[in-house]
């Protein structure tokens, strides 16, 4: 018995006294923050870049000021726009694509340059492969403007007007494998009409011809059409979106006129190089979706034609996908050879 006693009594490197076993247990605890912060720094913990690819002035760039003066509040740090302008915008894309994936170098990609350039061009990055999408910022549906010379007041008079005229009315864009080339040889695709295609250099010029009736018909931007309106030369009879827009409620879409499933929307959302963290890319998206939350963003974006979204990661990598397959089957319609 005096023998067992001692035995209990005396310490053994094998079985750790309870005290000893919260004492390591305490220390093991306390070198987790510091393990942590050694294998996933707080980010961010220097200045993040937004690649833009088109010049500054238009909605890409607008956009992605208007975010980037949101998120330096948000992130704590300066969130700065560097323009990279160049092959319709991949220039920056296959820039950011073979960036650093650390969450630094992130690209304000432009729906047109993620679904439609490398549908027509042979492109240095995938967009799939090469990025991790992290919020869709904000969309912007096409509008369809005819000149106050054709009698039509929406889709379906249009459509039934060529139909009796094959051949004698025209529509505009703003260049070879534009948006707006795209998505009206996808209608005219779809409606199996006869319209010739005039190509301008800009939907400036494109406008300036359909305001004086040189082209009948042209797809733009709210920004591009919108503001004529009051001048009486020209009427806005379709909506590519697939719900109508808040800016023009009276305006039916072209899904509703008789081609269901018809959409056509333009996008920017913030991207990043594939590889980048998936916290890093969380931390980003809810900042986006904070910004957007606050008061003011939405009316900002709206000045410009632009619906806030603020999606989530899937959500725009669902969205991209679809932009994909639409916009591919609309480069075929439209003729269009991978160059």
């Amino acid at each position: 018995m005096k023998f067992l006693d001692a035995h209990r009594a005396s310490p053994s490197v094998h079985a750790p006294t309870p005290m000893r076993r919260v004492a390591v247990l305490a220390a093991c605890l306390a070198c987790l923050p510091s393990l942590t912060m050694a294998q996933a720094p707080f980010w961010p913990t220097k200045p993040v870049k937004i690649v833009v690819p088109f010049a500054p002035g238009g909605n890409t760039d607008s956009i992605a000021r208007i975010m980037a003066e949101r998120l330096t509040q948000s992130l704590g740090q300066s969130v700065l726009v560097e323009n990279k302008v160049g092959a319709g915008g991949g220039i920056a894309a296959e820039f950011v694509a073979k960036a650093a994936p650390d969450g630094y170098t992130l690209l304000m990609a432009a729906m047109p340059v993620m679904a439609i350039l490398p549908a027509i061009n042979k492109t240095s990055y995938d967009p799939v492969r090469d990025f991790v999408p992290i919020s869709n910022v904000g969309s912007n549906p096409f509008v369809m403007g005819v000149h106050k010379s054709v009698p039509a007041n929406n889709v379906q008079e249009l459509v039934a007007l060529v139909r009796k005229n094959p051949g004698k009315y025209n529509y505009a864009s703003g260049g070879s494998g534009s948006v707006s080339h795209l998505s009206a040889a996808l209608f005219v695709n779809r409606a199996q009409i006869d319209m010739t295609h005039v190509s301008y250099k800009g939907g400036a010029p494109a406008v300036t011809d359909l305001l004086a009736g040189n082209v009948q018909m042209y797809f733009g931007n709210f920004s591009e059409l919108v503001p004529h309106l009051a001048g009486g030369n020209i009427r806005l009879i379709g909506v590519s979106s697939d719900k109508r827009s808040s800016q023009l409620p009276q305006v039916a879409t072209i899904a509703e006129s008789g081609f269901p499933g018809f959409r056509t929307v333009t996008w920017n959302g913030l991207m990043a190089p594939a590889g980048t963290p998936a916290a890093v890319v969380q931390r980003v998206a809810d900042a986006v979706k904070e910004a957007l939350a606050a008061e003011g963003m939405a009316a900002r974006l709206q000045q410009i034609g632009v619906d806030a979204i603020g999606s989530t990661p899937r959500e725009l990598a669902d969205t991209l996908r679809a932009d994909i397959a639409i916009w591919s089957e609309a480069a075929k319609a439209a003729k269009l050879k991978m160059e």
